[in-house]
C-alpha cells in the first residue's frame, strides 16, 4: 500500500465496503458522540467520515487530534445505516472504521476558521491566504479557474489558434496605465517595463507570419484596485488573427465565450447570439458602455415634451445648445413612496434630485380637437374625448395632461408605472442615469431570479478620440493602435470627434470582459492618428519604433481581443470581488500581506543596480 493513501477523500463508495484503505488529509472537524468519535477528513478532492469507538485500537490517538492537523489513517470501509446516509457528499453512503492513525503534522491555534464560510476581515484572510484557500467556497473557485483556463486552451486549439509566449521584460509603452519598471543591473540607469499587455508583440507575431496566436497572458499595470480589477497583475486570454475583419473576430470569440459559460455556468441561460450595440446608442439607452442587459429598461430622449412647457427648469435648460432631457422608465414603480425613495437616492449621488411622473389607475379625460375626413371627402373638425391613466407628481402638474400622456405613450408605460427624468449636458449626468437605471430595476424586482443568466453583447463603433473636459485637448478614447473607420481619408477630412474606430468591447451582465480592435497596420495612418492628439513622428518612432519598423516590411490586416480571465471566472463563480477567484491576490493598497511585498531593497541591491533612494518627504 502507498505510504500515505490508497484513495482520495472523495473516492470511496458503496462498492468499497469491506476493503481496508488508507487515507490522508486535514482534520476538518472532530465530533464526540458519547464515546464514539467522528472525524471529517478532508483533502483537495472531498471529505470522508472516519469513525472510532472504544474498541478501536486508534481511539486514544483520535482523542488528541485537533482541527487542521494533517493525519494518515488506515481503516475498513463500512456502509452507513440508511437513515444516516448523507446525499450531499460523494462519500455519504460509507464511513471508515479507523484501525491506525499517524499524525503527519500538527496545527497551532488557527487565526481564522477553515470550517464553514464565516465572514472574516479581509486583511486577516489575505495574510493567512494559505488557510483561507482551504475554505470550501474559495477552494472551489480556484479549481473552477483552473478548469476554465484548461477549457479555453482546448477550445482555442480546436479553433486553429497556436499558443506562443511573449516577453515579460520589455520596453515602456504609453498604453493608458502606469508601467511597473524594473531596473537593469547590466545597464545602470536604464529600466525594463513589465508589459501592460502583449499588444505590440502580438501584432509583431502577425507581421512575422503566424496566422492565429493566443496565450493566457500575464499583464501588469500600476493601477488602483476595484472590485473587478486586481492591483498589479491580471491574466487575459490574449489572441490575434491575420487577414480578418471585425466580424471574423466576432465569429471566432463568440462561440468560445458562449461555450465556456455554458460549460461552467451551472445551467444558467447564455445569450445565443450576442447583439451589436453602437457605443453612442449604448450610452443613450443604458447610460454605460458596459450595459447589464438582464435589466430591460431603456432610457430615451424626451426633450420635445419639455421644450416650451410649464416646467421652467427643463424648458429654460433646453434653450441652450447640447442640452437634453432623458427619461428612465420604471415599470411597476408607480407609487409616490418609490418615487420619493429614488429621488432621495439621486440626492445622495450629488444631484438636486430626479423629476418623476407616476401614472395612477384613475382615468383622466382630455378633450382634444381633431380633423376627420368624411366618406364624401369633406374634412371637418371634431372634438374628441380621450381617456388615459392620470399622471401624478410635480412634473405632471407643471407640463399638463397632454404632454404627460405623450410621454407615457412614447415610453410605453401604463397605469402603475413611473418615469424619472434627468436634464442638462448628457456627458455630466449619463453616469448617474446609468446607475439609476440599475437601481430602479433591482428595487422593483420581487426576487433575484432575473440575475440567473448570462447576457452578452458587443459594444462597437467607439469614437477614436475624445476631448479632455479639463484641458480641452484631444486624446485617444480607446486603443491607439486601432484602425479608424474610413482610414487615412477620415483622419484627414473629418472632425476627429466624429471618427469611429474598428474597436469593440465584449460585455456580460454589466462587466466589461475585454476590449479589442482591428489594428492599424499602415505607418502613415498611425503617424496621422498620433499627430491628431499632438504627438509627432519622433514620438511614435521613439515609443513604438519596433512595430512601425515591422509595418514597413509587409504587415497583414489583423485584429484581436483579450478577454480577462479573472473577470470571466468572477462571473461564473458568482463572486462579488475579483480577489475571490485569484489564488494569491494583493489587498486594496496593492500589498501582499502574506509575503510582505512590496519591501524595501537592501543597500547591496541598490549598489548593484546603481540606484539611490530619494529621502522621504
Amino acid at each position: 500500500m502507498h505510504r500515505y493513501r490508497s484513495h482520495t477523500c472523495a473516492a470511496l463508495g458503496a462498492a468499497h465496503v469491506g476493503e481496508t484503505v488508507r487515507l490522508a488529509g486535514w482534520v476538518h472537524r472532530v465530533r464526540d458522540h458519547g464515546g464514539v468519535l467522528f472525524i471529517d477528513l478532508r483533502d483537495h478532492y472531498g471529505v470522508t467520515q472516519i469513525i472510532a469507538d472504544a474498541d478501536s485500537p486508534a481511539f486514544r490517538d483520535v482523542e488528541r487530534v485537533r482541527a487542521e492537523w494533517v493525519i494518515r489513517i488506515d481503516g475498513v470501509v463500512k456502509a452507513r445505516a440508511p437513515e444516516l446516509v448523507n446525499p450531499k457528499i460523494p462519500t455519504g453512503e460509507i464511513e471508515v472504521f479507523i484501525r491506525e492513525l499517524e499524525v503527519l503534522s500538527e496545527a497551532e491555534e488557527l487565526p481564522l476558521p477553515v470550517f464553514g464560510e464565516l465572514d472574516y476581515p479581509e486583511e486577516t484572510r489575505l495574510k493567512y491566504r494559505f488557510l483561507d484557500l482551504r475554505r470550501d467556497r474559495l477552494h472551489q473557485s480556484i479549481v473552477l479557474r483552473s478548469k476554465v483556463i484548461a477549457s479555453i486552451r482546448r477550445r482555442m486549439t480546436d479553433l486553429g489558434f497556436m499558443e506562443y509566449q511573449t516577453p515579460i521584460l520589455t520596453a515602456s509603452s504609453p498604453e493608458g496605465a502606469r508601467d511597473f519598471l524594473v531596473p537593469s543591473r547590466l545597464h545602470p540607469g536604464k529600466f525594463y517595463a513589465l508589459p501592460q499587455a502583449p499588444q505590440q508583440f502580438k501584432q509583431l507575431i502577425m507581421v512575422a507570419g503566424f496566422d492565429r496566436y493566443f496565450q493566457i497572458a500575464p499583464c501588469f499595470r500600476d493601477e488602483d484596485p476595484r472590485a473587478d480589477r486586481s492591483p498589479g497583475e491580471f491574466y487575459q486570454l490574449d489572441l490575434e488573427m491575420s487577414f480578418v475583419e471585425q466580424e471574423d473576430v466576432f465569429r471566432a470569440i463568440e462561440p468560445l465565450m458562449r461555450g465556456v459559460f455554458e460549460e461552467f455556468g451551472g445551467g444558467r441561460p447564455v445569450t445565443p447570439t450576442f447583439p451589436r450595440i453602437p457605443y453612442r446608442e449604448s450610452m443613450l439607452k443604458y447610460g454605460s458602455d458596459k450595459p447589464d442587459l438582464r435589466n430591460p429598461i431603456e432610457m430615451q430622449v424626451v426633450s420635445e415634451h419639455f421644450a416650451g412647457s410649464g416646467f421652467k427648469v427643463f424648458a429654460s435648460m433646453l434653450e441652450n445648445p447640447g442640452m437634453e432631457i432623458r427619461a428612465i422608465p420604471a415599470p411597476g414603480g408607480g407609487s409616490r413612496a418609490f418615487c420619493d425613495r429614488m429621488n432621495a437616492w439621486a440626492q445622495k449621488q450629488g444631484l438636486p434630485g430626479m423629476g418623476y411622473i407616476f401614472w395612477r389607475e384613475e382615468i383622466a379625460e382630455l378633450t382634444v380637437e381633431t380633423t376627420v375626413q368624411r366618406s364624401d371627402g369633406v374634412v371637418t373638425s371634431e372634438k374628441v374625448v380621450r381617456r388615459f391613466p392620470s399622471g401624478a407628481g410635480p412634473l405632471a402638474k407643471n407640463i399638463g395632461p397632454e404632454r404627460t400622456e405623450a410621454l407615457r405613450l412614447q415610453l410605453g408605460l401604463k397605469a402603475g408605472d413611473a418615469a424619472f427624468f434627468l436634464g442638462g449636458d448628457p456627458a455630466k449626468f449619463v453616469d448617474v442615469a446609468g446607475k439609476a437605471r440599475n437601481v430602479i430595476w433591482a428595487e422593483l424586482q420581487p426576487n433575484e431570479d432575473w440575475k440567473n443568466e448570462f447576457k452578452f453583447c458587443w459594444i462597437v463603433d467607439f469614437p477614436m478620440y475624445e476631448r479632455d473636459p479639463e484641458t480641452g485637448k484631444l486624446d485617444f478614447s480607446h486603443n491607439p493602435f486601432s484602425m479608424p473607420q474610413g482610414g487615412l481619408e477620415a483622419l484627414n477630412a473629418a472632425d476627429p470627434l466624429d471618427v469611429l474606430g474598428y474597436q469593440y468591447d465584449i460585455v456580460c451582465n454589466g462587466v466589461e470582459l475585454s476590449s479589442g480592435a482591428i489594428r492599424n497596420h499602415k505607418p502613415e495612418i498611425m503617424y496621422r492618428a498620433f499627430e491628431i492628439v499632438g504627438h509627432d513622428k519622433t514620438f511614435v518612432d521613439e515609443h513604438f519604433g519596433g512595430m512601425i519598423d515591422a509595418f514597413r516590411y509587409g504587415a497583414p490586416p489583423h485584429g484581436g481581443i483579450a478577454p480577462g480571465i479573472d473577470r470571466m471566472v468572477m462571473l461564473l463563480a458568482d463572486a462579488e470581488n475579483i480577489r475571490e477567484v485569484i489564488m494569491f491576490p494583493m489587498n486594496q493598497r496593492a500589498e501582499d500581506l502574506m509575503m510582505g511585498a512590496p519591501a524595501a531593497p537592501t543597500n547591496e541591491q541598490l549598489r548593484e543596480l546603481g540606484l539611490r533612494l530619494a529621502p522621504k518627504g
